[in-house]
């Protein structure tokens, strides 16, 4: 099975992860950020990852620390579940609507880690959370995975529709991305990745 454990702990968070990229959507998330918990469970649920997250991060501060500490988390657990890569399909890509709002998620696994985040929002938060996290946790997440990450708003103006269409973009093409291949090889022109 692909799974990995994760534990990380610093002066800012300390946060337990598990993680199956062959589950069925399972989700028990805790980072102390409730639209960033809801957001975490619409990925394991559309990616049909199993996925559980405990965080205790200095939200005294802001959640910040907490935001980019779980994507760190949670893309080297990614990584570790990968491991060589071979036998993925690789590149996944998808759009997602969630009502006025429409977004576009491409990614690579590719072991060349980039981000880029083309997606404005209208309000400086959602709740508590801040939508600038938004952008933090997927650049965490995408150079500790491995993963080259486009993530882009096509329109939309309510910003918990835009966040919750970027997420659902992105489980949606990991599933595909980390889905078995044909013939188990490792899909580049230079026999790994």
């Amino acid at each position: 099975m692909r799974t990995a454990v994760v534990e990380r702990n610093t002066k800012e968070t300390k946060i337990q992860l598990a993680l199956n990229l062959d589950g069925t959507g399972k989700a028990d998330i805790d980072t102390g950020l409730g639209f960033l918990n809801h957001m975490l469970t619409a990925l394991a649920v559309h990616g049909k990852f199993d996925i559980t997250i405990r965080c205790d991060g200095d939200l005294e501060v802001d959640g910040h620390h907490s935001a980019e500490d779980v994507g760190i988390c949670l893309g080297k657990a990614f990584a570790e579940a990968l491991g060589d890569k071979s036998g993925i399909c690789r590149f996944g890509s998808a759009f997602i609507p969630m009502d006025e709002a429409l977004c576009f998620c491409s990614l690579d696994i590719s072991a060349r880690p980039f981000l880029v985040f083309n997606a404005d929002f209208e309000n400086e938060r959602i709740g508590y959370y801040e939508t600038c996290l938004t952008e933090e946790f997927m650049r965490a997440f995408a150079f500790n995975a491995g993963i080259t990450l486009h993530l882009r708003k096509e329109y939309g103006k309510n910003d918990h529709h835009v966040t919750e269409a970027l997420f659902k973009a992105m489980a949606y093409a990991l599933k595909h991305a980390v889905a078995p291949n044909a013939d188990g090889s490792a899909l580049s022109s230079k026999g790994v990745l």
